[in-house]
């Protein structure tokens, strides 16, 4: 076990005993800000270091912006937690096949861009601000917590031709608890938790944080067709949250289930780039009446699986 995360669950978990508010505002302080950031990894510094890369400044902190591409046509790439747009390193070549351009960033907290933080609000707001430099983006590819982002900004303005949602959160309700199981954090940390994630000291002015980060409430306000790829695997994104975005979006979202992927792989497998490909190149498909059989893809297996 990482010595770090022995030290944080002793600590808390000790402290809840005495003083259940102080280790709930501990607690709250760790989940809010990432515990590290991501690197280039080596399979992607090529991809990373062929970006055209500017900043612009979010609520004061610089974000880095990657442009691979002379900027038409461009889909949007929206990364996840602890992550980075690196991350999205083997889709660039086969985007640029098709004569698109990608465009990422590295939200803030992450990557190369300041601060120390960045929640679904920032994701969107910086969505929205290159959409006002970009257009309308012909397609929208996410990961993690960066799908609840897109579906939220989607909601909000961003306009975009498809989605592709890749282990995608579909809601925050479950975060808190998710972080406490993966620290081994006990109930009553994670009780103090969740008061202070679902107030307004995360959300600023959003009065239902369930409600309001809900990807599938709605659904009838995002109209284009998406794909969710999800491992049956995942230990960081319940597959459920994948059942329940089809369940509500109908036959506008066809679901891709992997096996042995996990949360990570899930970016860098063939077969379910290949997938994603596809669907971005496909052309416009009608959209059945609402209550229509949803769409399934056959099941990717790793490279090299029997």
């Amino acid at each position: 076990m990482d010595p770090a995360v022995a030290l944080i669950r002793t600590t808390l978990n000790a402290a809840s005993l005495a003083a259940p508010g102080l280790a709930g505002r501990a607690a709250f302080e760790l989940y809010r800000h990432p515990l590290r950031r991501g690197r280039v990894r080596t399979r992607e510094r090529e991809v990373h270091d062929r970006a055209a890369t500017r900043t612009l400044r979010h609520r004061g902190e610089p974000v880095v912006v990657h442009r691979w591409g002379d900027g038409t046509r461009p889909v949007l790439l929206m990364h996840g937690w602890q992550s980075r747009a690196s991350r999205f390193a083997d889709f660039v070549p086969r985007l640029r096949a098709l004569g698109l351009t990608a465009v990422g960033y590295d939200a803030p907290g992450h990557g190369d861009s300041g601060g120390r933080t960045a929640t679904v609000l920032d994701h969107r707001a910086i969505a929205l601000r290159l959409q006002k430099e970009y257009g309308a983006f012909e397609a929208v590819i996410a990961h993690s917590l960066g799908v609840n982002a897109a579906f939220l900004a989607l909601r909000e303005g961003l306009e975009a031709g498809r989605l592709a949602a890749l282990a995608g959160v579909g809601e925050v309700s479950w975060l808190p608890a998710g972080f406490c199981a993966r620290l081994g954090l006990n109930a009553t940390v994670e009780r103090e938790l969740r008061r202070r994630a679902e107030s307004g000291a995360m959300f600023p002015g959003v009065t239902d944080v369930r409600a309001h980060f809900d990807a599938a409430r709605r659904p009838e306000e995002i109209a284009l067709p998406i794909l969710v790829v999800h491992d049956e695997d995942d230990d960081v994104v319940p597959f459920a949250e994948a059942r329940r975005l089809r369940a509500a979006y109908g036959d506008r979202l066809e679901l891709l289930a992997t096996r042995g992927l996990g949360h990570r792989r899930i970016l860098t497998e063939p077969t379910v780039i290949d997938n994603v490909i596809g669907f971005l190149s496909a052309a416009p498909v009608p959209v059945s009446e609402p209550g229509s059989k949803p769409v399934t893809r056959p099941v990717a297996k790793p490279a090299g699986a029997a």
